[in-house]
């Protein structure tokens, strides 16, 4: 018998159409499926310890043997909502920001923009565990998944981010897709790019099972986060790639 091979993700609400195939179809048999945070998605990539994960892109670079794998990930046209830059005052006013190191693509995308979009020096810091309370006065934050999401009316400056990228490249974004750090079966790699498209024909059930109060999840699902990365969005992820 086959060893399984370790699939690891985050269990983010923009995730679950994704994992909702996964969880629901025959290749759930071949796999162990781990949920983490996304910056501990890459460690276990780069330590290989797991084969295949939903990795934020501005950690591809650092997998050995790092290769995407299926058509599917999470990306956006547009609006994301839920990665932004949240503040008290106007983005011209702010001048430090508590960085969000749960995932280090969001990180990466703010610093860019700040420094070539906004064309604004400020300090970085470190998020700590509450970090949400310190944005007050001068110091903003970035906020991802869920949490943006909740916060989005506690704030009466937010900034999107995936937004802010389509007006200063004019193109889509990438924030994770499935990468592997090596070669795995073509018949697994087929069934498992048909699973991920199972959840998105699927989307009433998945909004049913994951009440939500703070934002429309079918807006959310099938207006701001765009699950089929097409070439248009493999032009942003490279571009991107080339900035970090």
């Amino acid at each position: 018998m086959a060893p399984k091979i370790s699939v690891a993700a985050v269990s983010y609400l923009n995730t679950k159409p994704l994992l909702y195939g996964i969880e629901r179809s025959d290749i759930i048999n071949d796999i162990d499926l781990i949920v983490d945070y996304p910056s501990g998605l890459a460690k276990s990539l780069q330590e290989g310890t797991i084969d295949l994960a939903l990795l934020p892109v501005a950690a591809i670079p650092s997998i050995p043997g790092a290769r995407i794998v299926s058509d599917y990930g999470i990306a956006a046209d547009g609006n994301v909502v839920s990665v932004a830059i949240f503040s008290r005052v106007p983005i011209e006013e702010i001048t430090s920001v508590y960085l969000d190191y749960q995932s280090r693509t969001s990180v990466k995308l703010a610093q860019i923009l700040l420094e070539q979009h906004w064309i604004k020096e400020v300090e970085y810091r470190p998020a700590t565990e509450h970090f949400i309370e310190y944005i007050n006065g001068t110091n903003a934050a970035v906020i991802i998944g869920d949490r943006a999401l909740q916060q989005l009316h506690n704030f009466p400056y937010v900034y999107d981010l995936s937004a802010a990228w389509k007006k200063h490249t004019g193109l889509d974004f990438v924030f994770a897709a499935w990468v592997a750090n090596k070669e795995l079966p073509a018949d697994f790699l087929n069934k498992f790019n048909e699973a991920n498209s199972v959840g998105i024909a699927h989307l009433p059930e998945i909004i049913s099972d994951n009440p939500f109060p703070w934002y429309d999840l079918r807006t959310y699902y099938t207006e701001n986060i765009k699950y089929f990365i097409d070439e248009e969005k493999k032009v942003g992820l490279t571009r991107f790639l080339s900035m970090i």
